[in-house]
């Protein structure tokens, strides 16, 4: 009597591959820090300012250009005497709803169009991906500031300008991808058992390349806190008195030699966020290569 030995099926090897995708990433400490920092960072920013005895429009004349640690000011004070930690944890709401709200829609978009590109390929994949290299041809910061200039610089706003020069790098990603994935078997087999093309995309190539895109979202959403600091500091983003890392960098530009915690908080603030999700998204990157496996 011979014994079958039965084969895994798709859920058991998919919750093995997901498993060794773990153990990978928490094995990247760097993408384990960058994780830890930007749960603090959030919960720091949602829950802080409830916490703090001062608002961050709260002005006291009295109290202008005090240093870090000067009573109950943990970071100082700014010109107007207002709060500088409470003014920075507002600012980082606003900083990082614009720059994970930028990152859905420029990976929405750019996932949609790279899916197309790379399943039809030919005229239409071409056509398409032509749109994406004149996109990429402008310089992102001129472009930015440009739609930045001619637009009201609100927070929607300036959400839409990033993920709309954000998207084409997401969108070469996926076609990369699709195409790799469109001579695969299960995608051929989907195809002769008669499934439409948006099934196949949807149910078949976009579920198979999630790994690319989640890495690319992770690293757009760095990307967009730094470009929406940099128009903010320009003076075309987030208007006073709404606070944003960039404007705190903006309004402190005059005073670095004389109150220099102005630039250093909102600064620090800026190059932890972006290196958080730098190093995330290395983990996720390294996590996810299948030629890991091996």
């Amino acid at each position: 009597m011979t014994a079958t030995v039965a084969e895994p099926n798709a859920a058991e090897t998919a919750r093995r591959t997901g498993n060794r995708g773990w153990r990978r990433f928490r094995r990247h400490r760097l993408a384990m820090i960058g994780v830890a920092c930007i749960l603090l960072l959030v919960l720091a920013c949602v829950a802080g300012p409830w916490l703090l005895p001062f608002d961050d429009l709260r002005i006291d004349m009295r109290a202008r250009f005090a240093p870090p640690l000067t009573g109950w000011h943990l970071f100082g004070t700014d010109p107007l005497g207002r709060d500088l930690c409470a003014r920075l944890l507002m600012a980082g709401r606003i900083s990082l709803s614009v720059a994970f709200a930028a990152m859905v829609i420029s990976t929405l978009v750019g996932s949609a169009i790279g899916v197309v590109a790379g399943y039809y390929g030919r005229a239409v994949g071409a056509v398409l991906m032509r749109l994406v290299d004149a996109m990429l041809c402008f310089p992102a910061v001129f472009l930015l500031l440009t739609l930045a200039a001619l637009l009201k610089p609100d927070p929607i706003t300036i959400t839409l300008i990033i993920a709309a020069t954000s998207w084409m790098e997401v969108a070469r990603v996926v076609e990369s991808q699709i195409r790799t994935l469109r001579e695969r078997d299960f995608t051929l087999a989907a195809e002769m058992m008669g499934a439409s093309d948006a099934r196949i995309m949807v149910d078949e190539l976009l579920r198979n390349a999630v790994g690319p895109i989640v890495v690319a979202a992770t690293l757009t959403v760095a990307r967009a806190i730094l470009m929406e600091a940099y128009i903010s500091f320009l003076g075309y983003g987030i208007q006073p008195p709404t606070a944003s890392w960039g404007n705190m960098l903006n309004n402190a530009q005059q005073y670095l030699t004389s109150a220099p915690w102005l630039a250093l908080v909102p600064g620090i603030a800026i190059t932890l966020a972006v290196a958080s999700f730098n190093f995330i998204g290395d983990g996720l990157r390294d996590a996810l290569d299948a030629r890991l496996d091996s």
